[in-house]
Parts: C-alpha cells; sequence; structure tokens
C-alpha cells in the first residue's frame, strides 16, 4: 500500500470547456502539466482518475499512471474515493486536473501536514484576497478560526464588513484536499446535504456531519483553466510573458 497518493479526477466533460484535459498548453496536454507537478512532489504515488480512454490513453503513453473510473460519480471526491480504493493508499492529496501551474511545494506541504499531525481527518488550502475578488461568486470563500478549521465555505462574501466593523482579512478557497483514506471513505457514503445542495459546495458535507477540515493558509497561487481564456493565460504565465 502507498502511503500518499496524489490522485488527479479528470472527466473529459466540462459545461465551460469540453475535453480540456487535452488541451494544449505549451505543447502538451494540461492534464500532463499537472502530473508532471505532482510527480515533483514527495507523493510515493501519482494516479489520474478518469472517465474517459482518450485521458487514460494520453495519460498511460507519457509513463504516468491513470485509472478508469465510472462514469456517473456526481462530485471529484467520489471519483478520488473509486481511484483510491484500485490503488490502496493511507493518505490521499486530490490535486485538481485543470491547475497545471500548481506549485509542487503546496502539495509538499500539505503531505507533510498530514504526516505531521494524525489527529487531521482532511486538510485543504486558502490564499489571501482582496474585497473585490471576494464579489464574484464564482470564487469559494472560507473561513476558518483560530485553530485553523474551517467554520464555513461559501460563494457569498464572508466574513461580510458591516458598516462600522473593523475589517479582517479574507481568503478564497483553493480547491486542493488531503485526505486521510477512512475520513474519505466516511465523506463519500455521507448523503449530500442541504448546505451542500444550497451553495454547490461538496466540502460542505464534511461539515454539515462533524467531519473537520484544517486550513493551510499560502501565499502562492495558481491558474485553474475553466474557460479557453484561462489556458491562453496560462500558457503566458508558462512561457513567462
Amino acid at each position: 500500500m502507498s502511503n500518499c497518493a496524489v490522485i488527479i479526477p479528470a472527466r473529459y466533460a466540462s459545461t465551460r470547456f469540453p475535453g480540456k484535459m487535452l488541451a494544449d498548453l505549451a505543447g502538451k496536454p494540461l492534464i500532463i502539466h499537472v502530473c508532471e507537478k505532482a510527480a515533483a512532489s514527495k507523493a510515493d504515488l501519482v494516479a489520474v482518475a478518469t472517465d474517459h480512454e482518450k485521458i487514460f490513453e494520453t495519460v498511460s503513453s507519457r509513463n504516468f499512471k491513470a485509472v478508469m473510473t465510472r462514469a456517473d460519480h456526481p462530485t471529484g471526491s467520489d471519483r478520488i474515493y473509486e481511484a483510491a480504493e484500485k490503488i490502496g493508499c493511507d493518505i490521499i492529496i486530490n490535486v485538481q486536473g485543470d491547475e497545471p501551474l500548481i506549485p509542487t511545494s503546496v502539495i509538499d506541504e500539505l503531505i507533510d501536514l498530514m504526516k505531521n499531525n494524525p489527529e487531521l481527518e482532511m486538510a485543504t488550502v486558502a490564499v489571501p484576497a482582496s474585497r473585490e475578488e471576494m464579489a464574484d461568486p464564482n470564487k469559494v470563500k472560507v473561513v476558518f478560526g483560530s485553530d485553523n478549521y474551517a467554520l464555513y465555505f461559501s460563494r457569498s462574501v464572508i466574513p461580510f464588513l458591516r458598516t462600522g466593523g473593523t475589517d479582517t482579512p479574507v481568503y478564497l478557497h483553493w480547491g486542493i484536499y488531503a485526505y486521510r483514506r477512512a475520513a474519505l471513505d466516511k465523506f463519500v457514503h455521507l448523503p449530500a446535504g442541504r448546505l451542500e445542495n444550497c451553495e454547490k459546495l461538496e466540502q460542505l458535507r464534511a461539515l454539515e456531519n462533524g467531519i473537520k477540515i484544517y486550513v493551510m493558509t499560502s501565499s502562492l497561487q495558481s491558474i485553474g483553466v475553466d474557460t479557453p481564456e484561462d489556458l491562453a493565460e496560462a500558457e503566458k504565465k508558462l512561457r513567462g510573458e
């Protein structure tokens, strides 16, 4: 059993950018950039969990491990779980397949965090944001307590700065997760909760059911590729423009 595995969910369908995992980015498929970033980390194993033969073949042809999963998974975590069951691992790091610029150091920090703190069930990452960025409902916000455990995730502005209130640092949620195997098993077998169904954020299922999520803060950034415009921006970053 691998002690720690980075598993990258990579489905072919995408509402805003179908087939984006195979889109060309600086001469290679987007998903391969993500594999290379993950492979440079401390993880014992890197695997792509996909529902599409072309993604499977593309990943395998570059000598990375690919795992075929069902097409009907409701969330990325469910896809990750199916792959983890086939691989066997104690700690799972969920790196999104559309994050070609994710810093390897962030993956390593999460791995170290989970290995050094066996009491943690789940962990994720937050980055400082401006009040202007907080207004975008497509960007997920997170608030956490003095112990760094998440209090809530939302598409709305949290915390809200009331007139006369004292401003406080605000954070965006970066959708990379670390799971203890038992916590992931528990999570995917829970029904979707009312908060999850309301905000369409699967991490709220964990909070609703008492699974604590530790929030690691980082000053680093990445670019998630949701649209062809994002892909062009990632290309500029990779080429140092």
